[in-house]
């Protein structure tokens, strides 16, 4: 399984890229924008020289299961991720479709929110050492006397700054509303938070929870729709549940488990990342199959 090459970068000639992200290639079709998951693993914002084998598959393929499961509560900007569809109506595109086939989405194209719409399920990451600091998150004072981990009683909805380089910054909803108007906030806000209480609903019930996640969303004709990645292993915090206890870090299905490596090396967290070793981007490719497998049912066909 692990003999597969990760694939890091690719060249669709005579079609325009129009971004390149951390981990996706954005192309231009136009109307419309195809979407290619690679298999480039960031961590510190910090783009690793070797990539994880499947994860481009893994991230696309959750994030279509997810706007497919989610579609009656926002509209997303998926059009379709049948690679057939997609190169019937751009034929320029079938000499690489073995290359695009699970990895690759048709979008609408969308005017970006500038704003990162973050939900809290758990006490976690940077929101528990803002919480030891100041015994807040984003500006919300909560109970003292919480453990690392605990869920709150109902989600937090904590959005950030959309950076365009390195970190996006916690702010409160009053900043963000001078970014975005109040219309606006109060419409991610109720989006982001009925997104997430069903989709961690479905994947509790399937083993995995999700601790935090985080949305974005964009206009198309005036409406605001999901837009980006859904409920990816990238995007969120996934826990298993079978090994979840308060008043500790817990183990994931997401990229924690690099993260969690490089802490332990001699490595300032600037570029270039160090090389992984072969156990860790094994394990790491074994989470993210994992993770799709509980939450669909189903195999990667790879």
């Amino acid at each position: 399984m692990h003999t597969v090459k990760p694939l890091l970068s690719l060249d669709l000639k005579g079609i325009p890229l129009l971004k390149q992200g951390k981990v996706r290639n954005v192309y231009d079709l136009n109307d419309k924008l195809l979407f290619v998951a690679t298999d480039r693993i960031s961590a510190f914002d910090v783009i690793m020289p070797r990539g994880i084998p499947e994860k481009g598959k893994v991230l696309n393929m959750i994030s279509v299961f997810w706007f497919e499961y989610t579609k009656d509560l926002v509209e997303n900007h998926m059009v379709t991720s049948d690679i057939d569809k997609i190169v019937s109506q751009y034929p320029i595109l079938d000499e690489y479709k073995g290359i695009l086939a699970e990895r690759s989405m048709l979008v609408k194209k969308a005017e970006p929110i500038l704003a990162e719409c973050v939900v809290r399920g758990y006490i976690s990451g940077s929101g528990w050492k803002d919480y030891q600091k100041t015994g807040s998150i984003c500006g919300i004072k909560l109970p003292a006397g919480l453990k690392e981990s605990e869920k709150f009683e109902e989600p937090l909805f904590t959005p950030s700054t959309k950076a365009d380089e390195g970190h996006d910054m916690n702010v409160s909803e009053e900043e963000i509303k001078k970014t975005v108007g109040a219309d606006v906030l109060k419409v991610l806000k109720e989006k982001s938070l009925a997104l997430y209480k069903k989709a961690s609903w479905y994947a509790e019930s399937r083993g995995i929870i999700i601790a935090d996640t985080k949305f974005e969303f964009g206009i198309v004709n005036g409406k605001i729709i999901l837009m980006d990645e859904a409920l990816t292993p990238d995007s969120s915090r996934f826990w298993p549940k079978n090994d979840y206890t308060a008043g500790r870090a817990q183990k994931s299905f997401d990229k924690q488990f690099v993260r969690d490596y490089l802490e332990t090396l001699d490595w300032d967290k600037t570029p270039p990342g160090p090389e992984l070793p072969e156990d860790i981007v094994i394990k790491t490719s074994e989470k993210y199959l994992d993770a799709y497998k509980i939450l669909t049912g189903k195999e990667l066909v790879g």
